[in-house]
């Protein structure tokens, strides 16, 4: 059995869930005793530390948070990942990521001339604190009374691609766009990781080699980690990336800074946001949700193929239970530790990566998807809090970040594209996420409700309506079976 230290309960032979403390709704798993460590997927997380320090710019530069106290946040909310797969919900939890132009457009609409000792900027963070309060009771409401299982259940196939592709369009979009930092300011470290990274996860030929030879096995189980090192050390002997050898010997655990977070922070440091802003905060948040909706289509449809790829092991999705935990964890967030890219459902990068090394290995080279799930997030939460660790990727932060939009890019794609049956399926997901690229760069009438997400959605429905909808005759929704296996 591959990983280290498991001593708990075998799951019965035949297609059967891993065993876990409660068999009910939330289902308790502790590392060890119901799952091994993978040292493989916790050295990966180790190195992606990079991915979610990336977001300190937009907390420094739009909401005026210290970088010191920016990074606690950033190692806080990586440890609420990990009541994901701890409480039998599959996903590898991250942002809604897509939005983060959204939000940071939102509420530096806001004043700054309000400014905290620290030079936090009050009413900004009460127009973020109350933004994460509405995304949290839609999940919170949505995933208690089970609409939205069915609303994800019922989305027509077309559209379901159209959200699938426009997510991953974007990405790559994102990726070389002049304006952003991963090709214009790293193109030798970023392209070569990238490049490296994509043969070790997606290339026949390296899934070929991975049953020929047992050493290329082992270098591909640990994803974009090769891939990521060959191309830091490039960085460092070209010059894209510096380290500051002063900071990485300053201390061991970074300083944690909970009392300055609680004072200058937190809704009880900046005051609990009014009526007024709650208010104006409801369409951004719907916003949010409408994206993340993409998510949860993603998530389902990687756990589908990895579980018909291990039949050894059943894995499923819970609509609800994922959306009550990616609730409170916007609730707690939100009053302690409010976070710019808000807390959402899944990381399409993250579950990428733990999908492809679980459905192409054995019971013996990985025994059950839990310990790789839950091992990516001990070993980036873990790295978060030693600060030599956390000030050697600093520098590196928008190459791990772009990495993840690159697998995602990669991977939304040729779902989405796999997904369609017709033509007129085709037209229409290629049309709906154009619209959700272009839209981007638009805000009608001025309102942040009707930018790209919602945008493209109004018009993948409305050619869905006017295209595919036969006036209530019964047709196929975008339903897991529609997915193609992943191939060993």
């Amino acid at each position: 059995m591959s990983g280290i230290g498991y001593f708990g309960p075998k799951r019965p032979p035949g297609y059967e869930e891993q065993p876990s403390i409660n068999p009910s709704f939330l289902k308790l798993r502790l590392p060890f005793y119901h799952y091994p460590i993978e040292y493989q997927d916790f050295l990966q997380g180790a190195i992606l530390s990079c991915v979610p320090l990336g977001i300190t710019v937009a907390m420094e530069g739009a909401m005026g948070i210290p970088i010191e106290l920016g990074v606690v946040m950033v190692m806080v909310n990586n440890f609420f990942y990990l009541w994901h797969t701890s409480f039998g919900d599959p996903s590898v939890a991250g942002w809604i990521t897509p939005g983060i132009p959204i939000y940071v457009a939102y509420f530096t609409a806001y004043t700054d001339a309000v400014v905290g000792p620290s030079g936090v900027f009050i009413v900004r963070m009460q127009a973020l604190i109350a933004m994460q309060f509405v995304v949290a009771a839609i999940f919170l409401i949505l995933g208690a009374t089970g609409v939205a299982r069915s609303f994800v259940e019922r989305v027509p196939k077309s559209i379901t691609a159209g959200i699938l592709l426009g997510a991953g369009l974007a990405s790559i979009q994102t990726i070389f766009n002049p304006a952003q930092p991963y090709v214009s300011q790293t193109p030798i470290s970023f392209l070569v990781s990238a490049f490296l990274s994509l043969f070790l996860l997606f290339s026949k030929r390296a899934l070929a080699w991975r049953k020929q030879s047992k050493i290329f096995q082992w270098i591909a189980g640990f994803g974009i980690v090769p891939g990521f090192v060959i191309g830091y050390i490039l960085g460092l002997i070209t010059g894209e990336i510096t380290v500051d050898m002063a900071a990485v010997t300053r201390s061991i655990i970074i300083p944690l800074h909970l009392d300055r977070i609680i004072n200058e922070v937190s809704v009880f440091g900046v005051g609990f946001p009014g009526a007024e802003l709650i208010g104006a905060s409801v369409a951004v948040a719907i916003v949010a949700y409408i994206i993340a909706f993409g998510d949860v289509l993603i998530l389902k449809a990687l756990v589908k193929q990895a579980d018909e790829a291990r039949p050894d092991e059943k894995v499923l999705v819970h609509i609800g239970r994922n959306h009550i935990i990616t609730g409170w964890r916007n609730v707690l967030m939100g009053a302690f530790f409010p976070y710019v890219p808000m807390c959402g459902p899944q990381w399409t990068g993250g579950q990428a990566l733990v999908v492809q090394r679980y459905a192409n290995s054995t019971p013996e080279q990985e025994y059950t998807y839990w310990g790789g799930a839950t091992s990516i997030f001990w070993g980036m939460s873990i790295a978060l809090l030693i600060n030599p660790i956390v000030q050697i990727m600093l520098p590196a932060r928008s190459i791990g970040f772009g990495l993840t939009l690159l697998i995602q890019g990669y991977l939304c794609s040729y779902l989405a594209m796999g997904m369609v049956e017709n033509n007129i399926q085709r037209g229409i997901a290629g049309i709906m996420a154009g619209a959700l690229i272009v839209a981007n760069y638009i805000q009608i009438w001025g309102s942040p409700f009707f930018s790209a997400p919602a945008v493209g959605l109004a018009v993948g429905i409305i050619l869905y309506l006017l295209l595919e909808w036969e006036g209530g005759k019964p047709q196929r929704t975008a339903k897991l079976e529609d997915t193609k296996p992943l191939k060993k």
